[in-house]
């Protein structure tokens, strides 16, 4: 089982590589996140684990750009930061697991064998409805082939609608699955960032796609 080890503090490095291969891994290590990123796209591994702050490189944007390449490899991700938006960057960007240093190792071989176990992931399948793409692992979206820059909220919001094609989904259920459970303001936001979107959508699009269903909801249609 072949580990690809990528963190920049040589010493923390060192003591991975020294317990992995203990635990009968086959470890390669590199120091720098250009480095990592070559590595990564060049070789085969089971599973790589792979440090946010590096030189050269980091973590995020090798994650994106090792799945935008379609290399699906496990990533465990480590990180000195526990913030809630570090690690839904991390998933959002496509990597499989995140710890926090300083961590176990004993928990470290635990996920890094979960990992492994589950091999790595089919590439998410690219949504289309009408003009609109949505490509999750890219976090990516084309309409009309122009790529249009979205917040992450208008991206929630157009991803649960694309899910949902043809349906339709109540202003609630946008709620529930795009906000956090604890939001307690006017569920009117939704209608502010359906607004948002199809501004965005009619200026690249040659017609519109979501409608509103008077006291109901929205709908996404493929025109």
């Amino acid at each position: 089982m072949r580990v690809l080890v990528v963190e920049d503090e040589v010493q923390l490095a060192e003591l991975i590589r020294r317990g992995l291969v203990a635990q009968g891994f086959v470890v390669e290590v590199e120091h720098r996140g250009d480095a990592g990123f070559e590595t990564i796209i060049s070789d085969t591994f089971d599973a790589i684990v792979l440090d946010i702050m590096l030189p050269g490189m980091n973590g995020y944007e090798i994650v994106r750009g090792v799945r935008s390449r379609g290399v699906w490899t496990p990533v465990l991700m480590l990180s000195a930061k526990d913030g809630e938006y570090d690690l839904a960057d991390a998933f959002d960007l496509g990597a499989d697991d995140y710890l926090i240093k300083p961590f176990s190792f004993v928990v470290l071989i635990a996920r890094l064998r979960a990992l492994m176990r589950r091999g790595a992931p089919e590439r998410p399948a690219v949504l289309t409805v009408g003009e609109l793409e949505l490509d999750p692992s890219r976090h990516r979206v084309l309409c009309a082939g122009a790529e249009l820059a979205l917040t992450p909220r208008e991206y929630s919001v157009l991803e649960f609608l694309m899910r949902h094609r043809d349906a339709v989904v109540t202003k609630d259920e946008i709620l529930r699955s795009v906000w956090d459970t604890n939001y307690s303001g006017d569920d009117n936001i939704v209608e502010v960032y359906i607004g948002y979107l199809r501004r965005k959508i009619d200026s690249a699009s040659s017609g519109h796609q979501i409608e509103t269903v008077r006291g109901v909801g929205y709908r996404l249609v493929d025109e």
